[in-house]
């Protein structure tokens, strides 16, 4: 007697082992002719075939299925004609079909994320059922003589269901963080073009669900593709803020328009043609004054061949400015920020340091920066003795 009853456990005990590697579907579909059903999973958005089912008589069939985790699952008849599970291993998924359409009118019981996935979608079901008769309406309003009351009040009405059901999808998403159910919420079309969570600040959601089913599920494929897709809608949202802050701004150019010793104003872009050092300088740095000096000797060695300094003084004292370049007789054209306190151009250039300088070719591109002693003398001689 001990005997059967120890060999009646080990069978409980292994069924049980063996019940939790994989779930089970049984299923009744009325009036339905075909002869097989298809089960599918899902690999993040591809069906991939794994079984079918022999459908009896009585429209009745049944798979049982190894699963090690909870994943997406399609049963169905074709790529149109479906229904999505939501299994888990050791779940026993009870189905019921009241019609050759799947999708349309279904029970489902014994799985929870199945049974959630149902939800929403008889949510959004019925919105767009609501959404096709204002439509309907609202194009037949249209030829009435009192369409500009009624046009307005069906639009109303129209963004109403669209807002009401973002809302749904939003308090399912809160409710349910720690079930795979979630990622349809926030996938869920009103149209082909038109996202539930249509609002771009809808992104927060991405990252709420991300975080926890990481935690929840760290190995799942569905997982990983949401975190990466969160990574994909932020980086484009960081995009969408610079284009925006771009577009805002008043339009800025890299064009020095600035008084010189003489007070006349002389612009960067009229000495195209000509090959071009843009340098920042300041009387009270020494760098300067000493760099000055050997800026002098390429000066006499390039100009005639069509090289050309334009230097911006950063200094508040324009008297020692003026002073500074007549004491070095600096030959190019010497200029001064119009308001030092606020040197617009050495923003604008991104001086960091003094002294500091671009080179421009004969068109206006940059083609060297802060090129200094030994390396701007290379660089001028390969620009002038290899024409």
């Amino acid at each position: 007697m001990k005997r059967t009853i120890f060999l009646l456990t080990l069978v409980i005990f292994f069924s049980g082992c063996h019940d939790k590697d994989k779930f089970n579907v049984d299923g009744v579909i009325k009036g339905e002719s075909k002869k097989h059903i298809y089960l599918s999973r899902v690999d993040v958005d591809t069906p991939i075939l794994i079984d079918s089912a022999k459908i009896s008589s009585k429209g009745r069939f049944r798979f049982s299925i190894k699963a090690t985790e909870s994943d997406f699952y399609q049963l169905g008849f074709s790529p149109e004609n479906f229904i999505t599970l939501l299994a888990e291993p050791g779940e026993k998924i009870i189905l019921a079909f009241e019609g050759k359409n799947l999708f349309e009118q279904y029970s489902v019981s014994g799985s929870v994320g199945s049974e959630k996935l149902l939800m929403l979608d008889l949510e959004l079901t019925e919105t767009k059922r609501k959404l096709d008769s204002l439509r309907t309406l609202y194009s037949k309003a249209s030829a009435e003589p009192d369409f500009d009351v009624t046009g307005p009040a069906l639009e109303e009405q129209f963004n109403n269901l669209i807002k009401n059901q973002r809302i749904k999808n939003i308090e399912f998403i809160i409710k349910n963080t720690g079930s795979l159910a979630s990622i349809k919420a926030l996938y869920q079309k009103i149209d082909p073009e038109t996202y539930v969570l249509y609002d771009p600040k809808d992104i927060q959601f991405y990252k709420i669900l991300t975080d926890s089913l990481t935690l929840h599920y760290p190995n799942s494929k569905h997982v990983q593709a949401l975190a990466r897709d969160f990574s994909k809608e932020m980086n484009q949202m960081y995009v969408n803020q610079l284009e925006q802050l771009t577009r805002d701004l008043p339009q800025t150019k890299l064009d020095p328009n600035l008084k010189n010793v003489d007070g006349k104003r002389v612009a960067l872009s009229s000495l195209l043609g000509k090959y071009v050092l843009l340098t920042f300088w300041s009387v009270q740095s020494k760098e300067s004054v000493v760099e000055n000096l050997q800026l002098k000797k390429y000066y006499n060695l390039y100009n005639k061949k069509g090289f050309e300094i334009y230097q911006i003084n950063l200094d508040e004292n324009q008297e020692a400015w003026k002073s500074a370049v007549r004491f070095d007789e600096l030959p190019w054209i010497s200029t001064v920020e119009d308001d030092p306190k606020n040197p617009i151009n050495a923003i604008l250039f991104n001086v960091k340091s003094l002294p500091a300088n671009y080179l421009f070719d004969k068109e206006g591109k940059i083609i060297g920066t802060n090129l200094h002693g030994k390396s701007l003398q290379i660089k001028l001689d390969q620009l002038f003795n290899n024409e």
